[in-house]
């Protein structure tokens, strides 16, 4: 019911295209390798294997990956976290309007901003609090103004936001994050977010107040 309801609300869209469905976390695997879609809505709890174990060998097995939305019922489940940690883009609640499904699949797929930043940005802090932080090997890596700029990104802000704040052009700020994300091995800004809170350097100083973009 929940996979009819979504393909019906983006397949209504005249720039979205849904090309397959899966009901187990195998099937999906094998669904996306065939299909090679741009963005994948993930259930967290499925049948085999569960999403977080089809978003790693999703993500681990294809050269360009597609960006995947865990989809889940209650935004504070650990499976949620996990799926963030080993790539996913970001998640979506079940409940969530028509309107920001699609919203945030065409965000997904066409920029590298986070969605619904403070929500993953709550997440991650709250999970962090539960463990004692490490110190990263790669903060001594990075350099003030990669530090800088990931900050602002724990905080949701888009390049251009950041490049604003800093004063820089956006182009330059695009560079910084790269050389933030290949230092850390984080695929995205999702889990460079995760990285920075779990290994408690977000919150070290602070990064300016919170974008709106939540």
């Amino acid at each position: 019911m929940v996979r009819t309801a979504l393909r019906v609300i983006l397949d209504a869209e005249p720039d979205l295209n849904v090309v397959g469905e899966a009901a187990t976390g195998a099937e999906a695997v094998s669904v996306v390798r065939a299909e090679r879609p741009d963005v994948v809505l993930m259930d967290v709890r499925m049948p085999e294997i569960d999403g977080i174990r089809a978003t790693e060998q999703i993500l681990a097995g294809m050269t360009e990956p597609p960006r995947i939305v865990v989809v889940t019922t209650f935004e504070n489940d650990s499976y949620v976290y996990d799926a963030l940690r080993v790539g996913a883009a970001g998640f979506l609640l079940k409940r969530a309007a028509a309107e920001e499904l699609v919203s945030a699949v065409r965000l997904v797929a066409r920029t590298d901003s986070l969605l619904y930043p403070a929500a993953v940005r709550g997440l991650a802090a709250a999970h962090a609090r539960r463990r004692p932080p490490t110190p990263p090997p790669w903060a001594a890596r990075l350099t003030e103004r990669e530090s800088e700029v990931l900050r602002l990104v724990t905080t949701g802000l888009t390049n251009a936001e950041i490049a604003d704040r800093i004063g820089v052009g956006p182009a330059t700020v695009k560079t910084h994050v790269a050389a933030v994300l290949s230092k850390l091995g984080a695929r995205d800004r999702t889990q460079a977010v995760i990285l920075a809170y779990e290994s408690g350097f977000a919150g070290r100083a602070d990064p300016g107040p919170r974008s709106p973009r939540t």
